[in-house]
């Protein structure tokens, strides 16, 4: 894979995906490089001169009235990195440093930190080598930046904290020496620069962005399946009706479900059924989904302001030899976004839930109690449906918003913080519970999908249902379904259910 190149501005989610996932390296523009040396040279000459510049010639935080002799600025930096390192929990995942790292390398690439070249440089080897630092999940209060995390990950550079690197958990020092690499020395102000910016949050949030994209296209799918097994109506696809309402996930939801059951004989065959109007999980999908859809673009459009600003304290401008001092750190953007998109990805969820009640259900469905044969021997989905309603239950808690508390810190100088760290992480695990609830949909879709046997489903619905089908079996009788919950999991994730059904209804939205 050939490496991206990153500059001033024009990174994409999906460049983010590419570097976390796929194991994309990166390099920086020429221009980004001539910047970053040009503002380096200002600093030099600033410290030089004995300026006071807030954490390069003076202390951090409620100390930054303490000046630090020229002799000490070096120390300075490496001491911002040790006191720092507070975090605690289990490390964040390898796909969500990377992405990181990715994003740290991004802002400094914009040239307004005053770091060295060689540092960055230094980070870019890291990355692409494969080196991956382990960095605690808590300890960020989102403000000031991700500072905690932010210096686990940079004491790597120095030779100090623990990596992971081929598998293996080693010291930082070994990791480098592994790869070939000596350890930096820092220099005046450049362990404030690689602590101070929203990095963390945003690459959780940028990941948790694109597995919601594919997720709201997914329950699309889902629920044109249940819909159809249900006996449900096209009607409320039909556009004249999201004209009057002209919310556009809602149009979207409704477009998409209008092509996934295309040419339904089981819809057709039902036409003229004495039933008046279906129950509001199948009526008012396309509202429900679409909201959702909504506040996923809203999510999307914060992320990609992130990922493409300058994030640090102070902020450098060579053209002028100015610094200002501001709070570009702070993570009110991305917190309030994140705890915006952990309601509306709950919601697919709980949507998902009542569908799945209603097809195990056979009072609500017509179908086989818990949609297996010999019932009373076999239990058929009905623990699924256990599974479900523990996972939405848990998504209700975890949508309590992080970022309407603040607590202050640094001697009440950081007075009011985001915790948007603490949004993009429970986030990233509501949409974990959200997959496994959709992928029980699904595999009760399929289940009962095994009954219509004579008629034909629409064109999205059958290519979904043969790929579930290609891994997970009809349940004859009772099996362990936590592995074919995984499986039909992993079919999500992997794209195959959504790439087989855009195959014959063209792309989803």
């Amino acid at each position: 894979m050939q490496d991206l190149l990153l500059g001033f501005n024009n990174m994409t989610i999906e460049d983010l995906v590419a570097i976390a996932r796929n194991g994309a390296g990166v390099q920086l523009t020429k221009a980004s490089e001539k910047r970053i040396a040009k503002t380096r040279k200002l600093i030099e000459r600033l410290v030089k001169e004995e300026k006071a510049i807030y954490g390069v010639t003076t202390g951090f935080g409620a100390l930054s009235d303490v000046t630090i002799p020229k002799k000490d600025s070096g120390q300075l930096q490496t001491n911002i990195l040790m006191s720092h390192a507070a975090g605690v929990g289990n490390p964040l995942e390898e796909e969500i440093v990377r992405a990181v790292m990715a994003l740290r390398i991004k802002d400094l690439a914009r040239g307004h930190s005053g770091i060295r070249l060689e540092t960055v440089l230094q980070l870019i080897r890291l990355l692409n080598a494969g080196i991956c630092p382990v960095v605690p999940e808590k300890g960020s209060v989102g403000a000031s930046g991700d500072l905690v995390p932010l210096a686990h990950l940079s004491l790597v550079l120095i030779g100090m904290g623990e990596a992971f690197y081929e598998g293996k958990r080693l010291s930082g020092k070994e990791a480098l020496k592994k790869c070939g690499m000596d350890p930096i020395r820092l220099k005046a102000a450049e362990g404030l620069a690689l602590v101070n910016g929203t990095q963390v949050m945003t690459a959780i949030a940028g990941l948790a962005v694109y597995d919601s994209l594919r997720l709201s296209k997914i329950i699309d799918i889902a629920a044109s399946m249940s819909l159809e097994v249900l006996m449900g109506s096209k009607t409320e696809f039909d556009p004249r009706i999201h004209q009057l309402r002209p919310h556009p996930g809602q149009a979207l939801a409704a477009d998409n479900m209008d092509r996934i059951t295309k040419n339904s004989e089981i819809i057709t065959s039902h036409k003229d059924c004495h039933r008046i109007q279906d129950a509001y999980t199948l009526r008012c999908s396309p509202q429900v989904h679409g909201a959702s859809k909504d506040v996923i673009a809203y999510a999307l459009n914060v992320v990609k302001i992130e990922i493409n600003s300058s994030t640090g304290n102070p902020l450098i401008f060579p053209e002028t030899e100015e610094f200002l001092l501001g709070g570009n750190f702070h993570g009110q953007p991305v917190a309030l976004a994140m705890d915006f998109l952990c309601m509306g990805v709950a919601e697919m969820a709980n949507i998902s839930e009542r569908r799945i009640e209603r097809l195990v259900n056979p009072k609500l469905s017509g179908l086989p109690a818990f949609l297996v044969s010999d019932g009373g021997l076999n239990s058929g989905f009905m623990l699924a449906q256990y599974t479900a309603a523990s996972l939405v239950s848990e998504n209700k808690v975890l949508c309590h918003p992080a970022c309407v508390d603040s607590i202050p810190t640094s001697a009440n100088k950081e007075d009011h913080v985001s915790m948007g760290t603490i949004s993009a992480r429970k986030c990233r695990e509501i949409i974990k519970n959200t997959e496994n609830v959709i992928a029980i949909e699904l595999l009760c879709g399929a289940q009962a999908m095994d009954l219509f046997t004579n008629m034909k489903p629409g064109e999205g619905t059958m290519a979904a249902y043969n790929v579930i089908r290609g891994t997970v079996s009809h349940l004859d009788s009772d099996r362990i379904l936590s592995k074919d919950i995984e499986s039909v999991k992993s079919l999500i994730q992997s794209g195959k259910i959504l790439e087989a059904v855009e195959e014959k209804v063209g792309e989803l939205r």
